[in-house]
């Protein structure tokens, strides 16, 4: 399994993506992948020689360009063909690598892969799944900010590719759906909401668990949440600001404790978005993952063990055929 990782993404480009890669290609599970670091070759041996033992399995692609904030996404494809991000993306579109990881622009990353990689037959808006943590299990939010005025049949495909992800990539055998509304009971919301619930609840494809509010989700009552990327948006930005303030008020509060006996290890790794990887791409013919783009080491290895994961599950072909296309 050959798997493209735009080295030139990150803020810290590309010392976090070799790190990450080197990382990757450690671990026993991912003892079949190869990546290849697209980017600017002299840096990325340059950092490849700071790291001993340097694995098997890494090799470099060279792109002489890089993607920045100051580039429009839509024109990147066009203005910067020898970026990072489009050359690695035409790597897996001409079948040299199976999966595509980018810590570089959302924007660029999301349409340079829908123009390289084009949507599945019959999907209008490839949706963005985050994955946010819960008291129960990890749960899959779509669209997370990458399709904003959807219509009803959107947010079905939405819960159709989530429910994919979450049984192939996330192991749930049987995902359950719910709908991000302002109330539980049928018929609560705008029209978007009250057209979509008769869909997913008419869908026998589906486990539709009904409508859920925004102080459900903490719970862990479902694994996918359906909405419009406006909605998704918010919330994910909302959840990430609130994890980020636990984590400094809990190391506030601890340096004051002369004698802190608590282990908040695992607090601290359940709200770290490294720990997650990242954000797939879904709908396309072919896997697309988005990192942060201050993507630490961990999350960029994360990042590559789940296109790993979606690789060898089959995503793309099951998401095809979940859809009946």
């Amino acid at each position: 399994m050959r798997i493209v990782l735009d080295a030139m993404g990150t803020d810290e480009a590309p010392s976090a993506e070799v790190a990450g890669a080197i990382g990757a290609v450690r671990l026993e599970s991912n003892s079949d992948v190869e990546i290849i670091l697209v980017g600017d070759e002299g840096l990325i041996h340059a950092e490849l020689a700071n790291h001993v033992d340097v694995p098997g399995g890494i090799v470099v692609h060279h792109a002489p360009d890089r993607v920045t904030v100051k580039d429009s996404p839509a024109s990147v494809i066009r203005r910067k063909p020898e970026s990072s991000i489009v050359v690695g993306l035409k790597l897996h579109k001409e079948g040299a690598a199976d999966a595509f990881v980018s810590a570089g622009s959302t924007g660029a990353v999301m349409a340079s892969s829908l123009f390289a990689l084009r949507p599945l037959p019959g999907v209008e808006r490839p949706p963005v799944g985050t994955l946010l943590p819960t008291a129960g299990d990890l749960c899959l939010l779509l669209d997370a900010g990458a399709n904003i005025g959807c219509k009803p049949r959107h947010l079905l495909q939405f819960a159709h590719l989530g429910t994919t992800y979450m049984r192939d990539v996330m192991d749930r055998s049987s995902p359950r759906v719910g709908l991000l509304n302002i109330g539980e009971e049928p018929g609560k919301g705008d029209e978007l909401s009250v057209a979509t619930y008769d869909l997913l609840q008419g869908d026998p494809g589906l486990k539709f668990i009904g409508n859920i509010e925004g102080r459900d989700i903490i719970g862990g009552g479902c694994d996918v949440i359906v909405c419009d990327g406006f909605v998704g948006n918010v919330l994910l930005k909302f959840y990430e600001s609130v994890a980020g303030y636990i984590v400094d008020l809990l190391k506030v509060e601890l340096a004051s404790v002369e004698d802190a006996t608590i282990d908040l290890g695992h607090v601290f790794r359940v709200l770290d978005y490294a720990e997650y990887g990242g954000a797939p791409l879904l709908g396309l013919g072919g896997v697309s993952i988005i990192c942060h783009g201050g993507s630490p080491p961990k999350a960029i290895q994360n990042a590559v063990s789940v296109a790993a994961r979606a690789v060898r599950a089959g995503l793309v072909e099951h998401s095809a055929e979940e859809l009946n296309l």
